[in-house]
């Protein structure tokens, strides 16, 4: 029996039950510490398959027809293998769905993940879309990944995405209640408030003016380095990986296309036990660029004050064309989504997964830590 019957995102301990009820089946025993307040980390398998194209199956086809078809190279994981830049990968992941017909579950890469730029997509068997599934679906999940900047070395259990369930369709936070929310100061700290929210999104601005005293406002990634293990933390010299890029003069930075940032928002995010977000990935208003591609935050994101606000940090490239931003620029929105129920935890409770809590400018969680203490800047110093 589930813990809610009410419309919305599924908190925890709908999650812990599915995984006792059938609902959610592993290969391998699922953890607690996979669980997150409002979402699932699902584990690569012991196989990959390397093929030559992205695919959806389509209505008529599993996704292992569509890699027969492709002739996918196998590739074993048990003890450890590389992925390569360049290359696109199907991994079956260790979890397996049987939803209700009411529930849809839909996927977006970890923070560590979209961190390291690498590319990756929930594919389930006669999909039509990436990182979601049809209500009901029942069957195995496979993960589509393409390491865009550094290769990386992943293993069995390795978790590059999650899951989050929803019951119902209007699960968007009301518009009068989330402008509420908003006005207050419960959302972000405002920089330049807007009274009106366009199709329910909360705007957010970017930094490039960093902290006072640092100047930094970004990263950029250097291109052929070596590769990273993903199962260590706080292992590797940022320097080796990075090219720190630091407020001077104008408060712009010009993007150049191909080249993979790390930037972050001039305003703290924060997320109610009450709701979950989303950041809209891309924006046709906000330029030839792309913002963010590991989305979602848990409840309780940013809630706790007491460690200062977490900024969301935003993993940015450009297509095809130079482009500047500016500081202050909007470059992104978020969607609140009202939870089906509060959860047990929230993300910060010590919990397993919390890495990014209280955060500033951060890189992913594999890489010394470069530590700035943030202070909101309004704009240059004059």
């Amino acid at each position: 029996m589930e813990t809610s019957a009410h419309s919305g995102v599924l908190p925890e301990q709908c999650l812990k039950e599915y995984v006792r009820s059938g609902v959610i089946i592993g290969f391998t025993p699922v953890t607690s510490g996979q669980i997150q307040p409002a979402s699932l980390d699902l584990r690569l398998g012991s196989v990959a398959y390397r093929v030559r194209a992205s695919f959806l199956p389509g209505a008529n086809s599993t996704v292992m027809d569509r890699v027969r078809q492709m002739d996918g190279y196998r590739i074993d994981l048990t003890n450890s293998a590389v992925l390569d830049t360049g290359q696109l990968y199907v991994i079956p992941l260790q979890e397996e769905l049987a939803l209700p017909t009411a529930i849809q579950g839909f996927a977006n890469p970890k923070s560590s993940t979209g961190r390291l730029d690498i590319l990756t997509r929930l594919v389930t068997d006669y999909g039509t879309v990436f990182d979601q599934t049809t209500k009901g679906y029942t069957g195995p999940l496979f993960a589509e990944v393409a390491p865009q900047t550094f290769s990386v070395v992943v293993r069995p259990g390795t978790s590059l995405s999650q899951i989050r369930f929803q019951r119902g369709s209007g699960i968007a936070v009301v518009n009068g209640a989330l402008r509420r929310r908003y006005l207050a100061g419960d959302l972000v700290n405002h920089f330049a408030k807007t009274e009106k929210l366009d199709n329910n999104l909360v705007p957010v601005t970017i930094d490039l003016t960093g902290d006072p005293a640092s100047k930094l406002i970004g990263y950029r990634a250097k291109r052929h380095t070596d590769r990273i293990d993903l199962s260590k933390v706080r292992y590797y010299d940022w320097e080796d990986y990075w090219e720190p890029i630091y407020y001077f003069k104008e408060p712009q930075l010009t993007l150049n296309p191909g080249d993979f940032y790390i930037l972050a928002t001039r305003e703290e995010v924060r997320v109610p036990p009450e709701y979950a977000a989303e950041m809209v990935p891309y924006h046709t208003r906000s330029g030839e660029y792309r913002v963010h591609y590991a989305g979602f935050f848990d409840p309780g994101f940013g809630w706790d004050l007491s460690g200062g606000g977490s900024r969301a940090v935003l993993e940015v490239r450009s297509h095809e064309v130079p482009f500047m931003l500016e500081h202050g620029q909007t470059v992104g929105w978020l969607r609140y989504d009202k939870m089906a129920s509060i959860p047990e935890h929230v993300y910060g409770d010590a919990i397993v997964g919390s890495s990014y809590q209280s955060q500033g400018l951060a890189l992913a969680k594999q890489f010394k830590p470069y530590r700035v203490k943030w202070t909101p800047n309004l704009g240059p110093v004059d």
